[in-house]
């Protein structure tokens, strides 16, 4: 893990004096909303007073309503080019998109090429296959007769939605910002760094605000500005859930783990979060492109790195690989820390990781 230190000296004469800035101690402030990116946000920070903690809340919740309409590729909106517009215009022409919507694709391509094409973006058409049979089986009545043949798709559904994927088919011109996707059968899916990359981007900006001492959880995403101004803690804790443990009784505890973290960004990708059940099996929402099928080496994964978009990347693309292949990408990427739950349970994490867990020793405190 990457560890940063600042030391100021002033010097007068043969004397060394050490200067030390005030310590600034805020309010906590907690909000929470619900409509973008299928989750609920949750904000935690503090700040000199409601008024700048509420403005502060507002410009989050406002980008991440912006920011799910220009990346959801399900729904259109007047006057959005979004992720929906560039595939239904797909094998068409090509389409004009924001900024921020033309970054977010050119940076899932470099992700791709840089780290593992486990996370292709190109894969919608197969992932759509597999969100509507979650669909059925999540709306299913008690009355329904149906066969479990009929609830899962077929061998041959799944090939041929697959046959539509390809990277090479989304071309991009960073001149006029279009995208353009040359089968009209091919889809793109943004969900494997969509979320990530709007936690990263809306945490920079309201950086640049003033805010200085922030947490954002945004459904398995969390991002950290600075530490809690309250005068006692240098790191956010942050909770791993146990899988086993989705609501908790009176008393018991759903986390797994804590870890402590000051300016990075903790993603997990797990089974238990968007799935459905079948003859005792469950089938999650994250698509192994190899085998076609939910992966199933883990129950989850969580990355610990300083930018958002590419832990949920990593999360992702680590979540789909056999242990040893992912325990080499995260061991030959120093900025990258990695923890995998076990199908039993046991939890495995890598050096860096080990440093900030409290299992291993570590705490929050100064």
């Amino acid at each position: 893990m990457k560890r940063f230190f600042l030391i100021l000296i002033c010097a007068l004469t043969l004397t060394l004096t050490s200067c030390q800035k005030k310590e600034v101690i805020e309010d906590k402030y907690t909000y929470n909303f619900f409509g973008t990116f299928d989750t609920v946000v949750y904000t935690v920070m503090y700040a000199e007073n409601e008024e700048k903690a509420k403005e502060y809340n507002d410009f989050i919740e406002k980008r991440f309503n912006d920011l799910h309409k220009k990346f959801d590729k399900y729904n259109n909106y007047d006057g959005i080019n979004n992720c929906k517009t560039i595939n239904d215009m797909a094998g068409k022409e090509a389409v004009k998109v924001s900024d921020e919507l033309f970054d977010l694709i050119e940076k899932s391509i470099k992700y791709y090429k840089d780290y593992s094409d486990e996370a292709d973006i190109s894969l919608g058409a197969l992932l759509n296959v597999w969100s509507d049979y979650r669909d059925l089986n999540q709306n299913l009545d008690a009355s329904d007769d149906i066969k479990d043949d009929d609830l899962l798709p077929s061998q041959e559904e799944l090939e041929k939605a697959n046959s539509f994927t390809g990277m090479e088919q989304i071309h991009l011109d960073p001149e006029n910002k279009t995208v353009y996707i040359d089968n009209d059968n091919t889809q793109i899916d943004l969900g494997a760094i969509a979320k990530g990359y709007a936690v990263e981007l809306v945490c920079r900006e309201v950086e640049e605000l003033g805010c200085d001492s922030l947490l954002i959880s945004a459904g398995g995403n969390v991002k950290s500005i600075g530490h809690p101004n309250d005068g006692i803690r240098a790191r956010w804790g942050v909770g791993i859930q146990n899988p086993d443990i989705l609501f908790p009784k009176e008393g018991e505890s759903n986390i797994l783990e804590t870890i402590f973290v000051s300016g990075q960004s903790v993603v997990t990708s797990g089974d238990y979060q968007r799935y459905f059940v079948v003859d005792g099996k469950v089938y999650h929402h994250l698509i192994d492109k190899d085998t076609l099928y939910p992966g199933d080496y883990f129950r989850a994964v969580t990355v610990v790195t300083e930018d958002s978009a590419l832990a949920d990347f990593m999360s992702t693309v680590i979540y789909l690989m056999p242990y040893e292949e992912g325990r080499a990408l995260v061991d030959n990427n120093k900025d990258v820390d990695a923890l995998w739950i076990m199908k039993d349970g046991s939890v495995v994490a890598s050096d860096g990781m080990k440093e900030i867990m409290l299992s291993e020793g570590a705490t929050g405190a100064k």
